[in-house]
């Protein structure tokens, strides 16, 4: 028994007749007939009575009927919803950025998305980079924008942006008298707050003990994320590190910003997304319209886009130097994959 089935039951139950019920699905009224024969031998019992004016509903087939139709019903409305999403008429995207991320890239992007397709529902939540990393592994989370932390073998890794670390100080801070380049040696004797390991900025930090800027002889500020980091701050004549993005987004942006040199280092950016997970055409066409920004956008305080003519591809550097910057890359783990988005 089939839907085929049940639809030229309904239709012959809804008109009372073969010849109606037939044009109605555009077949033939054999094969109408036939497939009604098929359906009482399969169901053994029979479902119409047959008069020369008009076809009736048996007793046991009148319940039946309400039964046929609000299959036929969820169906098609099923069926419907399918279409719909696959033209990105209704559904869910449920996205994880950094927060540095969310003004200066994903807003754009979601405005023109939202412009297409207005009906879909979107879910936005700007986390560290560990909690965006754990949401997608888990599946609550579509795809998201961070510096990679943890690397998931089972997680997959585009690098779109880099962008450079620089010092962060009050306005009125011994360093904005520094002429010249401001380099890491420089930061050496000002009290630094640094951000937690359990951060991606902080994790990049700490994999790189040259730049000494924890070699204070005690223990110093912590912050768990930029919020907190502002407050700290906030207590004056304290300095700390960020890429350049992260400094200028939200209350950071009350502090000064300086790139720092010797060596000139980038934290690279993400979209990281799970390995072997196929794309719901809603979360394909959001992605398109993602790429599509971060490549249109002009320079923004620094930041580089890693992309080329035929596509964006992982930057691998093995070198500190002044003409080549170094994206600070994670710590890689044997099967973690670096993509380019095809």
């Amino acid at each position: 028994m089939s839907l085929r089935h049940l639809r030229c039951f309904f239709a012959v139950a809804q008109t009372g007749s073969f010849t109606l019920a037939a044009q109605q699905l555009f077949k033939t009224q054999s094969s109408l007939t036939a497939t009604i024969k098929q359906l009482e031998d399969l169901a053994g019992v029979q479902l119409f009575d047959r008069t020369t004016r008009r076809v009736e509903l048996t007793k046991d087939a009148l319940w039946f009927k309400e039964v046929a139709g609000r299959i036929l019903r969820d169906f098609d409305n099923a069926v419907s919803d399918l279409q719909a999403v696959s033209r990105s008429e209704r559904g869910h995207i449920k996205i994880a950025v950094a927060p540095s991320m969310m003004p200066h890239v994903l807003a754009p992007a979601l405005v023109a998305f939202r412009r297409s397709y207005p009906e879909v529902a979107i879910s936005v939540h700007d986390e560290g980079s560990d909690k965006i990393e754990r949401s997608i592994l888990e599946g609550t989370t579509d795809f998201g924008l961070s510096t990679p932390l943890n690397n998931f073998p089972d997680l997959d890794y585009t690098p779109v942006l880099a962008d450079p670390f620089g010092a962060v100080y009050p306005k009125d801070h011994p360093l904005a008298r520094h002429k010249g380049k401001l380099t890491w040696a420089d930061l050496r004797h000002h009290e630094y707050v640094g951000l937690t390991k359990d951060t991606g900025i902080g994790a990049l930090i700490y994999r790189f003990p040259e730049l000494r800027l924890d070699d204070q002889g005690s223990e110093y500020d912590h912050a768990s994320s930029t919020t907190s980091l502002y407050a700290l701050l906030k207590l004056g004549s304290r300095i700390t590190v960020l890429p350049s993005l992260a400094a200028h987004t939200g209350q950071m942006t009350e502090f000064e910003f300086r790139e720092l040199h010797e060596p000139r280092i980038e934290r690279e950016i993400c979209l990281i997304t799970r390995h072997l997970r196929s794309f719901s055409p809603t979360t394909r066409r959001i992605l398109e319209i993602l790429m599509k920004t971060i490549r249109e956008m002009d320079s923004i305080y620094g930041a580089r886009i890693l992309n080329s003519e035929d596509g964006l591809k992982p930057s691998r550097r093995n070198a500190v130097s002044e003409k080549e910057p170094r994206s600070l890359p994670p710590q890689e783990h044997p099967g973690v994959r670096r993509h380019t988005l095809g």
